[in-house]
């Protein structure tokens, strides 16, 4: 049997994709990229937004209108919600909620995956995703994650390094991943914590560069920010620490409690100031239920104060089952939009000034891509470089950078 896979969503979907690629493989199936080849296909859902969700309803559209007969498994966080919607789609086979291999393997006839199995690689060349955690115990009002994944449920230390060390065999980068991978080991008996799991990882994985998924910034411990100072080349200076609003009064409505902007701008500063350099991204929301023109601008102020590198801004988008869709309606449309823009101009003089300043500095790449003659790597500070193709000796390497026309080019070192 011939497999399609497609992954809406995060990292940790694209984590559990990984997982179902090589429960298939054992049980003697061939994931393939191109669906015109395939006899079924497996769709990873996500529920963040009703965009993703109307993605993956025109995806499995479109694959059933290929084939007749042409069997289709959506699994993942859209899954899990599903009244029926999805389930009645053509050519759906089943509907998995959440990301069991064994049932997405039983849906398509196929014998149940070994039991307990560690993945090994992943399809993504130089870089693997390492999912620490699943599931989240915070209810922030915009958000049907939760409601998906269910509650925090951290991996244990011992099995995260064993199945860190096969993947560092094939990889370069090992991107650490969850929902919510700040409360890394809450669950568990003990002192465990993120930074001592990450401290462990560095410790006991020789080679391999570790990464910080998207982290809280106030869950970013003094153990974290010691590996990232002391060790940048085995823990990367990076942090996507999501802010969602700059407003306290809209912080609150989000149901974001554990922090507030000056919580999270302090924290942020006394990082930036133990950190020579920091990649630093947020993702805002804009156009909640009840954000004003002085909550725009509070946020407005917290993004030109700090060091940010890049931002992810989205508009509101209200999901089934989340409570903020008893907050009222969301900020017209146009308006939201034009805050919006606002913001990604902003992050992008931040990104300019941020990679002007690394102009003949070092850098440790990490080679993804190859096209046209050159590489597109990725720098500790998660920094978008290219260099010349014959140049690359190794899919990982220390480098100076060039600074010409907004681009960054790494000179091999």
């Amino acid at each position: 049997m011939r497999v399609y896979l497609h992954t809406f969503g995060c990292k940790a979907n694209q984590y559990d994709t990984e997982v179902v690629r090589q429960a298939l493989e054992g049980a003697g199936a061939v994931p393939v990229e191109d669906a015109s080849l395939a006899d079924a296909a497996v769709v990873n859902s996500c529920t963040v937004t009703h965009v993703a969700e109307a993605k993956m309803r025109g995806l499995v559209r479109r694959l059933a209108r290929r084939r007749p007969g042409f069997r289709t498994v959506v699994m993942g966080c859209a899954a899990a919600l599903d009244n029926g919607t999805i389930a009645g789609l053509p050519g759906v086979e089943a509907v998995v909620a959440g990301a069991d291999p064994s049932r997405v393997l039983a849906a398509l006839g196929l014998p149940a995956p070994n039991a307990g199995e560690l993945l090994r690689s992943f399809t993504r060349g130089s870089r693997a995703w390492l999912k620490i955690q699943d599931g989240c115990d915070e209810h922030c009002t915009f958000c049907a994650t939760t409601l998906a994944r269910g509650a925090n449920r951290s991996r244990p230390l011992d099995e995260l390094v064993t199945e860190a060390r096969l993947l560092a065999e094939h990889h370069e980068e090992i991107v650490l991943t969850g929902v919510h991978i700040g409360t890394y080991g809450r669950d568990r008996d003990g002192d465990l914590t993120l930074g001592r799991l990450v401290e462990a990882l560095v410790q006991r994985v020789p080679r391999v560069r570790f990464r910080l998924s998207s982290v809280e910034a106030t869950e970013v411990d003094d153990r974290l920010a010691e590996l990232m100072a002391g060790e940048p080349l085995r823990l990367a200076p990076h942090l996507h620490a999501p802010l969602q609003s700059g407003s306290d009064r809209l912080l609150k409505r989000m149901g974001r409690h554990w922090y507030t902007a000056r919580a999270y701008r302090e924290r942020i500063e006394r990082l930036a100031a133990r950190l020579p350099r920091l990649g630093l991204g947020a993702d805002v929301i804009v156009g909640f239920p009840g954000e004003t023109p002085r909550d725009h601008d509070a946020t407005v102020e917290l993004v030109s104060a700090l060091p940010f590198t890049y931002l992810h801004v989205f508009p509101y988008s209200e999901r089934p089952g989340a409570s903020s869709r008893r907050l009222g309606s969301a900020v017209d449309p146009r308006v939201a939009a034009e805050r919006g823009a606002h913001l990604r101009n902003l992050a992008a003089s931040h990104r300019r000034r941020y990679q002007a300043s690394r102009d003949g500095g070092p850098a440790d790449v990490v080679l993804m891509t190859r096209q046209a003659g050159r590489f597109e790597g990725l720098t500790e500070d998660y920094l978008t470089v290219y260099l010349s193709a014959d140049r690359a000796g190794s899919l990982r390497l220390r480098a100076t950078l060039r600074h010409q026309g907004g681009v960054l080019l790494a000179e091999a070192a």
